[in-house]
């Protein structure tokens, strides 16, 4: 089987951008990634991509070239763009494509998101008693998880802090402004012991990325990056997961554990051997839970670890380094390609002001979402 290389990125910058629509920014990622990669649309043997609320991502070929091309729409909540990546993977690796393009991209209304509980096989009474909303899940998970693992609730402002530092260095993210601590603590409570400034927002924009496999990625690039892995897992019973109506007797662990535990094996790697890591922080418990959950440290370790500036762009486990959810906003078809998109540049040393130090080698992406899936990367020089 063919191994995979990443050899062309392009992205929208994240936020609002008033006036141009979902689909101009995914053409505009489109184009930035091909001619990163020094490619046209013409030389593509395939699309994947998609968007939750922006249009099918298919007819991007109306701008990008109607070149007769197969181009599937990927729908898969937050973890759209990873799966149109695994996607991808699977086409070359398979030796069905030697290369091809994955666009995700979004523009979300302002506002929550308003979803229906029948999309989700759940009842009228799970939206009628507010548990939709899924500021109340992550609440009620993230303090279970404090308790269990004896971590004070103080811990949840110094990762949005550390975002939003990030944010400020990073000139795609939205959030450019950074917050202290106190700020964060003390803004509106929104569901007890996440404030306003712990939550990401529905936002806008684009990422796109060229594939090819390995053997010809220099044909493309003098700097490739290899995709060792890419996994994605749905939920088990037992599992606690966003949109979930009960919770069972007997835990089962969360498609993070097991999508990120896959995607190691598959590539060879560790999770200590990672220089940087991206992990879904829809909030910043999300991130706290997380880093765990995904292997790159011990339960109850990561409050330790933030105090003492291990998980900040100069620490020796970055994470987030683009400022992450937080930071950037997250629409929902871009969100998981941006991770990938952000360790490219770091592999390539070319993040600018928020590029880690070191020369880093090894990179990490997940990316969590309802109804309970994860997806997952593993990149490498």
């Amino acid at each position: 089987m063919s191994e995979v290389a990443i050899v062309g990125i392009g992205m929208h910058r994240f936020g609002r951008t008033e006036g141009v629509s979902g689909r101009a920014q995914a053409v505009h990622a489109a184009r930035g990634a091909l001619r990163d990669a020094g490619l046209r649309f013409s030389d593509m043997q395939f699309g994947f991509g998609g968007s939750h609320s922006a249009g099918d991502a298919d007819t991007l070929v109306s701008e990008l070239g109607l070149t007769g091309l197969p181009f599937i729409n990927v729908a898969n909540g937050c973890a759209t763009g990873g799966s149109a990546l695994i996607a991808a993977d699977a086409a070359i690796r398979s030796g069905q494509h030697d290369i091809g393009i994955v666009i995700g991209f979004d523009k979300h209304p302002r506002g929550a998101f308003d979803t229906d509980p029948a999309e989700h096989g759940i009842g009228s009474w799970y939206g009628e008693t507010g548990m939709m909303v899924t500021t109340q899940f992550f609440g009620m998970k993230i303090q279970r998880y404090l308790h269990d693992h004896d971590m004070k609730p103080g811990v949840l402002a110094e990762v949005a802090a550390k975002a939003f530092r990030n944010g400020a260095r990073n000139p795609m993210a939205w959030r450019r402004k950074p917050m202290d601590v106190a700020e964060i603590a003390g803004a509106t409570m929104i569901s007890d012991p996440l404030t306003q400034y712990m939550y990401c927002s529905p936002a806008e924009g684009a990422v796109a990325l060229v594939l090819c496999r390995a053997e010809d990625a220099r044909r493309y690039t003098e700097r490739p990056v290899y995709l060792r892995g890419a996994t994605f897992r749905s939920r088990r019973y037992g599992s606690f997961e966003v949109f979930s109506p009960w919770l069972a007797t007997e835990r089962a662990p969360s498609p993070t554990v097991e999508s990120a535990a896959a995607v190691f094996a598959a590539a060879g790697i560790a999770p200590s051997e990672v220089d940087v890591a991206q992990v879904q922080d829809t909030e910043s418990g999300a991130e706290l839970m997380h880093m765990a959950e995904t292997g790159l440290c011990e339960h109850g370790e990561q409050e330790e670890l933030i105090a003492s500036g291990a998980t900040a762009i100069e620490g020796r486990l970055p994470v987030n380094t683009d400022g992450g959810c937080l930071a950037n906003g997250e629409p929902i078809g871009a969100s998981g390609l941006r991770q990938v998109y952000e360790n490219v540049l770091q592999l390539r040393g070319d993040a600018g002001e928020h590029q880690v130090p070191g020369d880093p080698q090894v990179g990490f992406t997940h990316v969590y979402g309802a109804p309970g899936i994860s997806a997952c990367t593993v990149l490498t020089r």
